[in-house]
């Protein structure tokens, strides 16, 4: 078994680096590329094991030992979280290996590691800048229709310091959030920008940790919140935090700490709900506008933000041609059935170039734009409505799923007209589903909600 003293040498080592990994121990925070890789708790204490004897077989005995700490569990559990961590790490991919199984023996790490005092944040600080720019440069041509938005919410930070672009999924909070920083890296500068994607975070205790990671704070203490507070008192920076919507909770407290401890720091927000902490400016983004008119002209269509979207998405999709007054009631209507929905607009046009204005349109109404793909470089939440809606049904109490969302687990189905994101299923035989006009809007738009 580890002995005790062993034990007390490695937690020195307080950061533990192998391949593209960072491992905290002190922090219990696990990065790949800077960004925050979920594992469990579990995982995280079997991979501090086995890293603190890297090179070395760790018994099955002394991995349940150590990890489940007297909890009565059996070698399946043990499996079970040791085939999750590998495939979070990417075990037997690109050739990379990480965890051994020694048959009849346990454990081993066995990838080359460093051990470093340094903190994760500040060895990585100086790739700060261009880990940013690639993060927006992705983003930046895909904004359309919001100008006025950036400019007022832009205006708002500057004013109140701390603001919550709030609505519906799908609707472009991320994108806006990412025009904001665009517009305003300039004035911040690139080491004063961080943009924490709350996405790819769901335990509520990896929270400070991704933030202090983002800031480029040297943590050295026991208590994370408390020194990002004072790291920030007195710099100014602009701070993202994206997605918040499932953690509203830690998210809240330490979004109100920092606005009342750091008077320099602007923090803006996005999320399905307002964190409701006191300082808090709320922006509500609604849809995208679309035209009013049954049969617009092509000059009138493109005057309204959605038609705008759909045609700027449709020309990345291979789409050559200019609207026509002929096809224009047809786009307007599609931007009508999507609700002005800027995900589900995007996910309608990225099938232009193979399809055509009038083929999407047949597609459409056959349903089949839940399952349209968009562009890989986004996070998976954002590539179809499925996954939209899937990731939201998933932030759901079990109580929440079964009785009030569970109806929006979108599969193959066919319903006449109406908008796609106001319609939900209901179930009226085995088997069969049809939409139901209002439902699925409200829903969405309360996705993760908890009380507190």
């Amino acid at each position: 078994m580890m002995s005790s003293n062993t034990r007390a040498s490695m937690s020195s080592d307080a950061i533990i680096l192998f391949g593209d990994f960072q491992l905290d121990r002190r922090r219990r925070l696990l990065l790949k590329d800077g960004n925050p890789v979920r594992i469990g708790s579990r995982g995280l204490d079997i991979l501090i094991a086995l890293t603190d004897r890297a090179g070395e077989v760790v018994s099955k005995r002394d991995l349940l030992e150590s990890v489940w700490n007297g909890v009565v569990t059996d070698e399946a559990g043990l499996r079970v979280h040791m085939s999750t961590l590998r495939r979070a790490l990417g075990d037997g991919r690109n050739d990379a290996r990480y965890i051994v199984n020694v048959a009849g023996r346990g454990y081993s790490f066995v990838a080359a590691i460093k051990r470093s005092h340094t903190s994760l944040a500040s060895s990585s600080d100086s790739n700060s800048a261009d880990r940013l720019g690639r993060q927006f440069l992705s983003h930046r041509g895909l904004f359309v229709g919001r100008d006025e938005v950036v400019l007022s919410i832009s205006r708002l930070l500057a004013s109140r310091r701390f603001v919550s672009i709030v609505g519906a999924g799908g609707i472009g909070k991320t994108a806006v959030a990412v025009a904001l920083v665009a517009r305003l890296r300039a004035e911040f500068g690139d080491e004063n920008v961080a943009f924490v994607d709350f996405g790819a975070v769901l335990e509520p205790g990896l929270v400070p940790g991704s933030v202090i990671s983002a800031v480029g704070c040297t943590l050295g203490g026991s208590d994370p919140v408390a020194e990002l507070s004072s790291f920030l008192a007195d710099k100014r920076m602009l701070v993202v935090f994206d997605s918040c919507e499932h953690l509203l909770d830690p998210i809240s407290l330490l979004a109100d700490r920092l606005f009342r401890d750091a008077p320099f720091v602007h923090l803006l927000t996005t999320s399905r709900e307002p964190l409701h902490v006191e300082g808090e400016t709320v922006h509500l983004l609604g849809p995208l506008a679309y035209p009013a008119e049954e049969a617009p002209t092509a000059v009138d269509a493109l005057a309204t933000p959605a038609v705008r979207l759909f045609m700027d998405r449709a020309a990345f999709s291979g789409f050559t041609e200019d609207l026509t007054d002929a096809d224009a009631p047809i786009v307007s209507d599609i931007c009508r059935r999507t609700d002005g929905i800027a995900l589900a607009i995007e996910l309608a046009a990225s099938r232009v170039g193979s399809y055509g204005i009038r083929g999407v349109a047949g597609l459409l109404a056959q349903n089949a734009e839940m399952a349209l793909p968009i562009r890989r470089n986004v996070s998976p939440r954002h590539r179809t409505l499925q996954a939209m809606l899937d990731w939201s049904y998933d932030l759901l109490a079990e109580d929440d799923k079964a009785n009030a969302f569970a109806p929006v687990r979108l599969r193959r189905s066919v319903h006449n007209g109406g908008g796609l994101l106001r319609r939900g299923r209901r179930r009226e035989r085995p088997g069969s589903y049809r939409f139901d006009s209002g439902e699925t809007g409200r829903q969405v738009s309360g996705l993760g909600k908890t009380d507190r």
